[in-house]
């Protein structure tokens, strides 16, 4: 199986320049891969995908009715990305990290944004991000996006964009560093002769940023990540990451408030937890001050945060800052807080509770991309272009209902990787997630995961929605 036929199109192709011609980073795996012998490739395809099982690399699909567990579907061919190329993302992404980190401060003490009107004051409290309990919060160092996964995309034009912010508890790391050991093994020529940038000590720049947030006065801080339990979708990752940093995996029913402080039930009785990397929403983590039915979190947890006598990442109230319609104020925000103009660009967007910009947005609903400002994982959201005229309807009417909730988009020209298919390759549209972590530095991980629309023509990446993952690799 050869790259002889495989053709680009119209798209911005991550490895190829034009048909036959490979980008030069690419140039040492494209001649491997044509040097295999028929069905190699196929073969190490299947034993990739095996490897991913045996390791037990799975999400959980609510409402699936073929069952909850599934195997992250995963293709061989990587994604390259050039290291000077890199470089600038790698700017980018630090200096928004910064100013969404201020921001967030500002926003639950000052508000100097607000006051300057370059934020409506309506934004901001009818997120459903922002938690007026958190007003006056002061997280340890003034950290508090402590881990981020940032979505980019790829235009036809080759210009980087970034497509939405996760601040909250964004998942999928755990998928990028399996998916390298298994590419290892995959292509262990290439990955001796190509350079490229490892990512296997994520989890201990994770446990050192963890460490940071730990109250000053403790020497030997205990670590802990909470899920909230076997059934979340994210599972996997949740224990993954507990056993790679060498601390305990808890659930709430776990942990408890005594003699105030946090403390983890053991075998020895009583013991207390200095950090804790939560994997829930914030709504959930203490009945007391958010959501009552919630039994995932702890009772009185947010009254030991706020003492500041335990540190929490990703600190509570971070939401607000990756609401979508926050989200098209972001270039500003770095302007306001950094005095800078933005490295990365945002994807131009139309926000609905403007008149002028609904009434464009209700005029070309078949020509965008609309998105529910809170929702995530490929929902909420109308792909205009692929939408019946029926659908389109049916937004229109939740726009005009409640349009506060929506923003629109055009539909951009993913780019696209060269994606193994039965008998040949076919270009596929992706996107990119790199991970942030934000402790004493801002350490940025070299790649991040690049998902995958597996079903052909597809704009929607996520794996809830069809997507498979891929490994990126940045290249010296």
């Amino acid at each position: 199986m050869r790259f002889d036929n495989y053709n680009p199109g119209d798209f911005y192709d991550e490895l190829f320049l034009n048909e036959g011609e490979p980008r030069p980073e690419a140039v040492p795996l494209i001649e491997r891969i044509n040097s295999l012998s028929p069905g190699e490739l196929q073969r190490r395809q299947q034993e990739a995908q095996i490897a991913l099982m045996n390791l037990g690399v799975t999400f959980n699909v609510y409402g699936d009715g073929e069952g909850t567990e599934k195997i992250l579907p995963f293709d061989v061919i990587p994604r390259i990305v050039g290291a000077k190329e890199w470089l600038e993302i790698e700017k980018g992404l630090k200096q928004r990290i910064h100013a969404l980190n201020l921001f967030l401060d500002d926003i639950y003490h000052e508000q100097k944004i607000v006051k300057d009107s370059v934020i409506p004051y309506e934004l901001i409290v009818s997120a459903t991000g922002f938690l007026p309990p958190c007003m006056g919060l002061k997280p340890p160092g003034g950290i508090w996006c402590h881990v981020t996964g940032t979505d980019l995309v790829r235009d036809r034009d080759g210009k980087w964009y970034v497509l939405e912010d996760n601040l909250r508890c964004p998942s999928g790391v755990s998928y990028v560093l399996e998916n390298r050991r298994v590419m290892k093994n995959t292509f262990p020529q290439v990955f001796n002769t190509m350079q490229i940038k490892p990512v296997e000590d994520y989890p201990s720049h994770l446990l050192e940023t963890l460490l940071n947030i730990a109250p000053s006065h403790v020497k030997d801080p205990t670590v802990v990540v909470l899920t909230p339990g076997s059934y979340n979708s994210a599972y996997f990752e949740h224990s993954f990451l507990a056993q790679q940093m060498g601390v305990e995996l808890v659930e709430g029913r776990d942990l408890v408030i005594a003699d105030g402080y946090l403390q983890m039930r053991t075998t020895k009785g009583l013991k207390k937890v200095d950090v804790v990397y939560r994997r829930i929403d914030d709504n959930f983590i203490d009945p007391l001050v958010f959501r009552k039915d919630s039994l995932l979190g702890i009772p009185g947890l947010m009254e030991v945060y706020t003492a500041g006598r335990v540190g929490i990442a990703n600190a509570l109230g971070t939401g607000v800052a990756d609401d979508k319609v926050i989200y098209a104020y972001v270039p500003q925000i770095i302007r306001y807080y950094l005095k800078e103009d933005p490295i990365l660009s945002n994807v131009p967007t139309f926000l609905c509770w403007e008149s002028h910009q609904q009434s464009h947005v209700l005029a070309n609903l078949d020509k965008l991309v609309v998105k529910s400002a809170d929702e995530s994982g490929g929902y909420g959201m109308l792909i205009g272009s692929c939408a019946t005229k029926a659908e389109q309807a049916e937004f229109a009417e939740k726009i005009k209902a409640n349009p506060r909730k929506y923003i629109a988009q055009p539909t951009l020209s993913l780019s696209r990787v060269p994606t193994l298919a039965s008998e040949n390759f076919t270009g596929c549209h992706v996107d990119l997630r790199p991970y942030i972590l934000y402790g004493q530095d801002i350490f940025v991980i070299p790649g991040g995961l690049t998902r995958v629309a597996l079903k052909k023509g597809s704009l929607v990446v996520n794996s809830s929605q069809g997507g498979g993952s891929k490994d990126t690799w940045v290249v010296c």
